[in-house]
Formats: C-alpha cells, structure tokens, sequence
C-alpha cells in the first residue's frame, strides 16, 4: 500500500506544473486499473518505437498506432467516468455547481 501512496505522490509532484492543483484520492481499486491501463499503453508505445527501428512497414505501425490512440480513448473515458461518479457528484452534492462548468470546459477540451 506505501508504493502505491508513493507512486500518486510522484504523478501529483510531476503534474503540479500543468494542472490545475487540485488533488483526489483514488481508492487502490481505481488507482490500480488505470495504472495498467497506462502501462499497458506504455507497452505499446514501446512496441511502435521497436517496429520504427526495425523498419516494420508504414501500414504496420499506423495499425498499431491506432491501436495505442483507442487503449487512450478508453483510459480517458474510464478516467471522466470516475471522475463524473466521484468529484463531480461530491462537489454538486457540497453545493460547487461551479464544478459543472470545469467539466463542460474538460468535455470540449475532449473533444476537439
């Protein structure tokens, strides 16, 4: 339990330059399933860069690359669903409809 502690600790240290300070907890479950889902991703990050210095054919690497845009899309939808389920939730329930706002602004970021 102390590595994971550790490992959100760093991910919030390297993100305070471009976010937007706020934190959240993530329970372990939460926690864990979107660390793999990013390992996984890095993986196939990876895998690209080795078909790149093996001079694998373009349509090889466009294939995985989609691959690697789709496993993104699904970490972000994952993502925006806790977040909707949780921060959302809790800031309307505490009375920050202002939070609505932040996610209509999130959402079209999104979407472009």
């Amino acid at each position: 339990m102390a590595k994971t502690s550790n490992i959100q600790e760093e991910m919030q240290k390297e993100c305070a330059c471009c976010c937007s300070g706020k934190t959240k907890k993530r329970d372990d479950k939460e926690f864990k399933d979107l660390m793999n889902r990013l390992k996984r991703i890095e993986g196939q990050v990876r895998g690209v860069e080795g078909m790149l210095e093996n001079d694998a054919y373009c349509t090889d690497i466009l294939m995985q690359v989609s691959a690697i845009t789709s496993a993104l899309n699904s970490f972000n939808k994952a993502l925006l669903a806790n977040h909707m389920k949780t921060c959302v939730v809790d800031n309307i329930r505490e009375g920050n409809d202002e939070v609505i706002d932040e996610l209509v602004v999130t959402m079209q970021k999104l979407m472009k």
